[in-house]
């Protein structure tokens, strides 16, 4: 199964990520973990880019560094592990890039983008994605206060950025599991584990 976490800098995604990762494997379950963009030598070489604050990056460039991280990402490790047989936990995967790059940036219309992202990953999408959700301002807070490139961007974008995870929550509902970030993340796990597990056991 191929499990997304989704959110704004500062939502606690990543930390909900790790702990359904532990959770899992304390269950017995091969489980692999990945983060957009990164997860192989040239992701994380790319990631370096992205986030560098002395980089000025065109927003195309920025969304098409962050499809090649993906592309080679989804080919050269999550597919293999997909194929066998492995739970893939990813810290990011192509929804970031339709909220960010296409609504934050305002550089592509949704129907172009969803093209790109089946381009990019051979048609592969998350069994289930959690959107863990927090008001812009909190986030701000929680973040650490050397800001990377993508982190600098200010609070009217991650408003922008939120409000277009709401709206592709509510296009995909299927799929994408809105999950309040404000409780303690012990609480806001129990709820995800809860989730998945079902969903794990065919539920």
């Amino acid at each position: 199964m191929f499990i997304s976490f989704e959110g704004i800098d500062g939502s606690g995604k990543s930390t909900q990520a790790r702990l359904l990762a532990d959770a899992l494997r304390a269950q017995g379950l091969s489980v692999l973990e990945v983060r957009e963009p990164g997860g192989t030598r040239l992701g994380e070489e790319i990631r370096a880019l992205l986030l560098d604050p002395g980089q000025d990056v065109d927003p195309r460039a920025e969304l098409l560094l962050f499809s090649a991280a993906r592309a080679h990402l989804v080919a050269s490790t999550i597919a293999p592990s997909l194929e066998a047989g492995e739970v893939v936990i990813a810290d990011r995967f192509f929804d970031s890039s339709t909220v960010y790059q296409g609504a934050g940036r305002g550089i592509a219309n949704p129907r172009w983008l969803h093209s790109l992202h089946e381009f990019a990953t051979s048609g592969l999408s998350p069994s289930r994605t959690y959107l863990v959700d927090v008001p812009a301002d909190v986030a701000a807070a929680r973040r650490s206060p050397e800001a990377d490139r993508m982190e600098a961007a200010g609070q009217e974008f991650y408003q922008t950025v939120r409000a277009a995870y709401l709206d592709l929550a509510r296009a995909e509902p299927n799929r994408v599991l809105v999950v309040d970030g404000m409780p303690a993340p012990e609480a806001v796990h129990t709820l995800i584990l809860s989730d998945a597990s079902r969903l794990l056991a065919g539920g």
